[in-house]
């Protein structure tokens, strides 16, 4: 089987995720769509909800051929991808999936020249955000009826802080996890 490698921190997930998700499924010839909430992050990063939360609401988004692994997380890596190879089950084949903002800082990524020796990867073009610079085994996935987004995290947060809806944004079972935890206030 064909597995694209969702890995993130999904703090919180959101509508974008799951559009990206659709189509990595549509547009690049895998079978399924693994989301791989992260344990730790690298570099760490502030305001991140707690692991139980993170995965809790990513188990949330409901479409069809994609799953929630939680490999990063039972074996509490620290966000270094390049660690999570020697847990993937050997019997698929793997992608690993980015954003086209990731690009620009990848080489920070620990041991990133063997990590692209040991996967492909497949970048999703992000707005604002160019396809560059492009390592070898990496490719663009492209598509005329491709839709990008600009919603983020970061934005979904900060809505909540201020006490803007989101429910547009975030599917509506991720919004009530938000209020009732009250998360990102």
């Amino acid at each position: 089987m064909k597995v694209a490698l969702f890995g993130g921190v999904f703090n919180p997930p959101h509508v974008g995720h799951a559009l990206i998700a659709q189509q990595v499924l549509d547009f690049a010839g895998v079978d399924e769509v693994w989301f791989l909430p992260n344990y730790g992050q690298q570099p760490p990063k502030e305001g991140v909800a707690s692991v139980e939360d993170r995965l809790a609401m990513v188990r949330l988004l409901e479409i069809p051929k994609t799953r929630v692994s939680t490999l990063e997380i039972d074996n509490r890596l620290d966000g270094n991808t390049i660690n999570l190879l020697p847990h993937l089950p050997k019997e698929h084949e793997y992608v690993f999936l980015i954003g086209s903002d990731q690009l620009p800082t990848f080489e920070a990524w620990g041991n990133w020249q063997e990590l692209l020796k040991s996967m492909r990867f497949l970048v999703f073009p992000r707005l604002g955000h160019p396809a560059a610079p492009l390592h070898e085994n990496m490719s663009v996935l492209e598509h005329k009826l491709l839709i990008t987004t600009d919603i983020s995290s970061t934005k979904i947060r900060e809505r909540v802080a201020r006490g803007l809806l989101i429910n547009q944004f975030v599917p509506s079972e991720v919004v009530d996890y938000i209020a009732e935890h009250k998360l990102y206030r």
